[in-house]
């Protein structure tokens, strides 16, 4: 039999590796990968050991307090509380009562969303609560004891207290808030907006000793 006058073609597999090597480079070079920001949080410059601590004028009932032990167990104004989520609605509540009647806080007031207006004429105004939402000052304090886990789950829930409120009195949704790009001047605007009269008040206490009150 006659062989054939034709070779078969063959591949060259040395350039495979070059291929594969250039791929991964365009995927690295190409694909966003996401990083976790942390908490973001600004923290007070250490205090002047030569000065006396500044006093503290703040009405008690502007003041909503936190407290978790060692042992993980949580005190809401003064209260036992379990379930953890309902942090989120309590601070709202505390944060929008307006128990004060001034006419500050009904100019405020006609800023807030329909919604919100509707709830603090329907169910705010407590006089035993915080006087307005510029007062209110939610007060977080932990034991060096406590758990990460329960430290970021009730932190989360006052943090997304405040972002809802923001949220939603400018219409758009706590993620979208969030996401809000403060070098874009019309998304800054929105995000200025929404805060304006409503500090975000949280102190966050130096925890206590391990087993402290």
């Amino acid at each position: 039999m006659a062989k054939s006058k034709f070779k078969r073609a063959e591949i060259p597999m040395a350039s495979l590796a070059d291929i594969a090597f250039l791929l991964l480079i365009f995927f690295l070079v190409t694909t966003t990968i996401a990083s976790d920001k942390g908490i973001a949080l600004l923290l007070p410059p250490k205090p002047d050991p030569n000065q006396p601590p500044p006093d503290i004028t703040k009405n008690q009932r502007n003041i909503f307090k936190v407290n978790v032990n060692s042992s993980d167990r949580v005190l809401v104004e003064d209260e036992p509380l379990q379930d953890l989520t309902q942090i989120r609605e309590m601070v709202k509540d505390f944060v929008l009562n307006f128990g004060e009647s001034s006419q500050e806080n009904q100019d405020l007031l006609g800023t807030l969303s329909v919604t919100q207006q509707n709830f603090v004429r329907s169910q705010g105004r407590n006089p035993d609560s915080s006087d307005s939402p510029t007062e209110a000052v939610v007060s977080f304090k932990t034991d060096r004891g406590t758990s990460y886990e329960v430290y970021i789950a009730i932190l989360d829930e006052i943090m997304g207290a405040y972002d809802e409120i923001y949220a939603e009195r400018v219409g758009i949704t706590a993620e979208e808030f969030r996401n809000l790009d403060k070098t874009d001047p019309v998304q800054s605007q929105i995000y200025d907006r929404a805060r304006a009269g409503i500090p975000r008040n949280v102190s966050i206490a130096e925890p206590t000793k391990i087993g402290g009150e």
